[in-house]
């Protein structure tokens, strides 16, 4: 009885038990306790969020740094600068005390030399505003470097505001384009980064006469300034042939009040004769490399002058016309022509010296027109119309800037699409094995995009057309290489489409056949095993 007494003393009875979780309940507080211990991944994702914003900082304001504007009052006894300030970049006050405004602002390419020599250095790009207090209105000039200035009667700032403006915005950046979106391929340039300038000299009739040319001396003076200024954005090669017996494929006309043979805008697409002309390029011209062809045509004695005429009716002064994607096409009329030539033996002429620069003048202007460029010296804005200086090299400091950001973002673009595809033929066919080529050819196209990108956002535009060129091609390369394309990496699914139209049907019997077979083996065992046992010997 003694041990059942003290065991029952220390049990709690059913009343007890309540009042101590009621104890505890009154003792916990949901706001200010908790039974668990606290986690660490909010903490540890709070944390990088803000580590991560940290180490932008620095990026923040360095791309602010690099599209602030200073801006400079010189008066020659006093300078004040506003702004963000680059002492290195900025405008070297009293720097035109020192000329004589009468003279050198009279000579455009004299003044834009010397902006050159002050600012030039840094690549900067300069708007110089001098208010000579003379004239009625303000004459605008764009210089063949990065500057531009404004001389004249300068009375409202807003209209000098808005011309400035639409300077830095018309004309350094989007470069004259209408469309600032980048659809299509906006310039002649290959997947591989190279383009293919064959130059060709044809000669209608050479029963007529023969014309030739020094090429080689071309080459070297007028054609080697303009690819040595191209050759960030793409590789330029350069090809020249003579053709004979080439006649165009359009008709023209005998105009007497032009006194020549007349053919109209309507018929240049007919002008090309892609029968007779045979215009083959190298073999280094092939694969993924852009080909454009620039024609001059020699007529025949039949339709000699031949001449241009546009749809206004009047005579191209060029005498010369492009075909987009294509190329050019000038024609060059003898001197000789009007005469009667019947001559069992023409003479071979060479095309003089004062005739090829002019006729590279016009191939040098629809270049430019092929690059997406105006080949007129001025622009006709809202604020009035600008002077813009030509280069002896055919294209300026900021026309160069202009192609070069296009054509580095054109080319990311295509690199960025080309690596995706891959990607995703990669994923699609899990039994391809992937060379070590392919991807370091892979690893060098993202490196290339990435110095492309970098020095795009430091301003220097030309080493970032020829990062990006060269990520472009290296991503062409893996794309298209060989075993990728092979044809043991063909999916299942794929195979079965290409070969169920054959064996379907044919597995079909087959399986009939082996159906029926099993069913006679089946019966004829039976039929034999019922023998057997009909031929046991009965005891």
């Amino acid at each position: 009885m003694a041990e059942i007494s003290e065991t029952m003393g220390t049990e709690l009875s059913p009343s007890e038990e309540d009042r101590k979780e009621n104890s505890e309940t009154l003792i916990f507080d949901h706001k200010t306790m908790r039974k668990t211990k606290p986690g660490l991944k909010r903490l540890a994702l709070t944390l990088s969020v803000f580590f991560s914003f940290l180490l932008g900082l620095p990026c923040v304001r360095k791309s602010r740094s690099q599209y602030s504007i200073s801006v400079s009052l010189d008066s020659g006894n006093d300078c004040v600068q506003y702004g963000d300030v680059d002492r290195e970049r900025a405008w070297r006050c009293g720097a035109l005390s020192k000329l004589n405004h009468d003279e050198t602002l009279k000579n455009e390419d004299n003044f834009d030399d010397y902006l050159e020599s002050v600012v030039g250095r840094n690549r900067v790009y300069t708007v110089v505003v001098v208010n000579t207090g003379e004239g009625d209105r303000i004459r605008s000039v764009v210089g063949k470097y990065r500057h531009a200035w404004i001389v004249g009667r300068v009375s409202e700032m807003n209209v000098l505001a808005e011309k400035v403006a639409e300077i830095f915005i018309k004309i350094f950046v989007s470069g004259l384009k209408e469309e600032e979106s980048i659809q299509g391929e906006f310039m002649p340039a290959g997947a591989d980064g190279k383009i293919v300038l064959s130059f060709n000299l044809l000669n209608a009739d050479p029963s007529d006469w023969i014309y030739d040319w020094d090429f080689q001396e071309v080459d070297e003076k007028l054609l080697a300034p303009t690819l040595e200024a191209l050759g960030p954005i793409a590789n330029i090669s350069v090809e020249s042939q003579v053709l004979y017996h080439t006649p165009k494929s359009s008709y023209s006309y005998w105009d007497a009040e032009q006194e020549s043979h007349v053919f109209s805008t309507k018929d240049l697409p007919f002008f090309v004769n892609s029968n007779e002309w045979h215009l083959d390029t190298s073999i280094a011209a092939g694969g993924r490399s852009k080909i454009l062809q620039f024609v001059v045509y020699i007529p025949s004695a039949n339709e000699c002058p031949l001449r241009l005429q546009l749809p206004n009716g009047e005579i191209s002064v060029t005498n010369g016309f492009i075909s987009p994607t294509w190329g050019g096409i000038v024609i060059l009329n003898p001197p000789n022509c009007l005469e009667n030539t019947n001559s069992m033996h023409p003479l071979i002429h060479k095309i003089s010296p004062q005739e090829v620069n002019q006729i590279f003048e016009v191939f040098m202007g629809q270049l430019r027109q092929l690059f997406g460029l105006k080949s007129s010296g001025f622009h006709k804005g809202t604020s009035g119309t600008s002077l813009l200086l030509a280069s002896e090299r055919g294209f300026t400091e900021w026309e160069l800037d202009v192609l070069a950001r296009q054509h580095a973002c054109y080319n990311l673009r295509q690199c960025g699409a080309t690596l995706g595809s891959l990607s995703r033929l990669v994923q699609s066919l899990p039994r391809m094995i992937i060379k070590d080529e392919i991807g370091k050819q892979v690893k060098f196209s993202l490196e290339a995009a990435k110095l492309a990108q970098s020095n795009a956002s430091q301003g220097i535009y030309d080493a970032s057309a020829v990062y990006s060129r060269h990520a472009r091609s290296l991503a062409e390369d893996a794309f298209f290489h060989p075993s990728v394309m092979s044809v043991s990496y063909y999916s299942f699914e794929h195979n079965f489409a290409v070969y169920s139209p054959f064996f379907l049907p044919l597995s079909l019997h087959v399986i009939l056949a082996v159906v029926r077979e099993l069913k006679r083996y089946k019966q004829e065992t039976r039929k034999y095993t019922a023998w057997k046992a009909a031929r046991k010997p009965e005891f």
